[in-house]
């Protein structure tokens, strides 16, 4: 859908820059050798995991398909996504765009490891993509980014889902 006629795009339309309470989904794709897929983004370029927020009438796992699918080409589907925490913390999901628009995220972070497609990073959002190393992404990294491949660390070393 893009963020013209989203429900996002709809709120703005109405409350202008103020900061809104967003839920969303982040997505970690993993290929076969272990990389994760990153992304950067073509208003700031900074790197980051494949992520949206949620539509009207939709849940976590809808935004993730439909965002993996905007941002990558990708298809991945709801039954192959595996929740790993959620990150909510203002201090580090509260973010501020180019255009000045404020949203304080709320995001569940899933992991996949099968999708089928070809990478075709979305042009509007995404300038491009590539799988690298967890522990050597891209940089400049979104810090929100940072903070979600480390609780997928702990995750893996502890066996629990990850709230910050």
């Amino acid at each position: 859908m893009g963020h013209t006629g989203s429900y996002i795009w709809s709120l703005r339309r109405q409350v202008g820059s103020r900061k809104l309470l967003v839920p969303g989904a982040q997505v970690l794709l993993i290929d076969s050798g272990g990389r994760g897929l990153f992304q950067q983004r073509a208003d700031n370029g900074v790197w980051e995991l494949p992520a949206g927020a949620c539509e009207e009438d939709g849940d976590f796992a809808d935004a993730a398909v439909r965002e993996v699918a905007e941002e990558t080409g990708l298809r991945v589907e709801r039954d192959d996504l595996v929740a790993f925490g959620t990150l909510s913390d203002p201090r580090v999901h509260t973010l501020t765009y180019p255009n000045g628009d404020v949203t304080h995220c709320f995001a569940l972070c899933f992991v996949a490891r099968r999708w089928s497609g070809v990478l075709s990073p979305g042009a509007d959002e995404v300038r491009r993509a590539l799988f690298r190393p967890l522990d050597a992404p891209p940089r400049p990294l979104h810090p929100p980014t940072a903070v979600v491949l480390s609780m997928y660390e702990r995750f893996l070393a502890e066996g629990r889902f990850q709230a910050r």
